[in-house]
């Protein structure tokens, strides 16, 4: 476990996340239910924002990625932090609006923004739009006239480094559906035809070279990549970029695989990141940009831990051992989609040897419904709190109803004391929005 203060085994031999036990979080609140360390969302938020301004005295701005999890509570907390949040759609924006969050500090991404989505954003008066193709400008720009604005956009460009946890590759022009290569002149064309439209500001460029990435250089790459793009465009088109937003990506600790980074490793990326900045900013007489960042993942990810409750136990004999839980596929859909690896535990016995490694298996009515597999535990029994850790990201924000399956409650824990930020669904939510025809009845 990636033991810190606020996640930890007491003296019961329990898990304990915020200062709760997490018995008593599943005996108060049921289970399957996703559980946020708040102290630790706020550490981090704090850590990008004050490396912005130890290391680049304070000319930027943190942006947290609402796709690793988006609901009111988040947003709230990213206002009280002073930090701004990106959005990929009109729920997400939505979302955050009625939050009460600051509509300046919000940028909106997608390749395939509805115009619907575009006219919530100007209607809102939103700081930025990342846009992402000819179209997307030409139809931003009218929506912009039509209400006698000017909004301000970044360009998302491909400087031709992609990367994916330990490594890193270079390509001549990158295979994406996300933005405008620089190596074979997309991104100079997309921003002569921005520069053109009367009602768009164009401020800089967006760049995002992967997720789940551990290797700085990867980082130092592309930022020196993006500015020397800046420097090409300066003398052909005599544009200048005033903001360089960097996207996201940093890796975050999932088992014994991963490196355990502390606060200090991920203000050290974002040093690595801004030393390139600053000499690529000299050696072409560049003014420094306006930094932007977006870390999702590695603000919420470790702070989330999925509590679930053992149910059927069978064993294959010389084959495997399924422990089955009381959630699945439909609350963490990440091993079926991509086999991703988690650390399993049981909160109740956290402090058992483990004795044998098992498969976990959810409730759905699907073969692939699998959490992990080959992890080790101490001999499970039916009734036992099972916990899984860094789910805070990209599991919430990628659940559903399958099988017609409850996507569980969220509750934010702080300092022993823990309150729901997403409440429990019913039976009448699943069927809210059915309809059945007259003629059927």
């Amino acid at each position: 476990m990636n033991e810190r203060d606020t996640l930890k085994i007491n003296k019961k031999g329990h898990l304990e996340i915020g200062g709760m036990d997490a018995v008593d979080i599943a005996n108060k609140f049921g289970t399957p239910v996703y559980v946020f360390d708040e102290a630790y969302i706020r550490n981090m938020m704090r850590t990008y924002k004050n490396a912005i301004v130890k290391h680049y005295g304070g000319n930027g701005l943190v942006l947290y990625a609402s796709k690793a999890f988006s609901c009111m509570a988040v947003y709230a907390i990213a206002k009280q932090e002073g930090i701004g949040v990106d959005v990929v759609s009109g729920g997400e924006l939505y979302t955050a609006i009625k939050a009460g969050f600051d509509a300046q500090k919000i940028y909106m991404h997608g390749n395939n923004k509805l115009v619907s989505e575009l006219e919530l954003a100007l209607d809102n008066k939103i700081g930025n739009i990342v846009v992402d193709s000819f179209r997307e400008a030409d139809i931003l720009n009218k929506l912009a006239a039509d209400r006698g604005i000017v909004q301000n956009v970044l360009i998302r460009i491909n400087p031709g480094v992609e990367a994916h946890t330990h490594s890193f590759v270079q390509t001549a022009r990158t295979d994406s559906k996300f933005g405008f290569s620089v190596s074979d002149g997309a991104a100079e064309e997309m921003t002569a035809h921005v520069l053109e439209k009367k009602n768009l500001k164009l401020l800089g460029y967006h760049c995002h070279i992967g997720s789940q990435i551990f290797e700085k250089q990867s980082f130092v790459l592309a930022a020196q990549k993006v500015m020397d793009f800046c420097a090409v465009i300066k003398q052909k088109l005599c544009f200048e970029a005033e903001t360089l937003n960097i996207g996201g990506g940093f890796g975050v600790w999932y088992n014994g695989e991963d490196p355990k980074l502390k606060p200090a490793d991920y203000e050290d990326y974002l040093k690595c990141l801004i030393d390139a900045i600053k000499a690529k900013a000299e050696e072409h007489a560049l003014k420094l940009p306006y930094l932007v960042i977006e870390p999702g993942r590695s603000i919420v990810g470790e702070a989330g831990v999925t509590l679930y409750t053992v149910g059927a136990i069978k064993e294959i004999a010389g084959i495997k051992k399924y422990v089955a839980v009381d959630g699945g596929m439909f609350d963490n859909p990440r091993y079926a989609l991509y086999q991703s690896k988690y650390t399993v535990m049981l909160a109740n016995r956290a402090n058992e040897p483990c004795t044998e490694k098992v498969s976990v298996a959810g409730k759905c009515c699907e073969s692939g419904d699998l959490i992990a597999v080959d992890v080790p535990l101490p001999k499970a029994e039916s009734g036992d709190i099972m916990a899984v850790l860094t789910t805070g990201a990209y599991n919430y924000s990628m659940a559903s109803n399958y099988n017609r399956n409850f996507i569980p409650p969220a509750i934010l824990v702080k300092d022993g004391k823990a309150e729901y930020i997403i409440k429990p669904q019913t039976y009448d939510d699943l069927t809210r929005n059915d309809v059945v025809p007259e003629y059927l009845k």
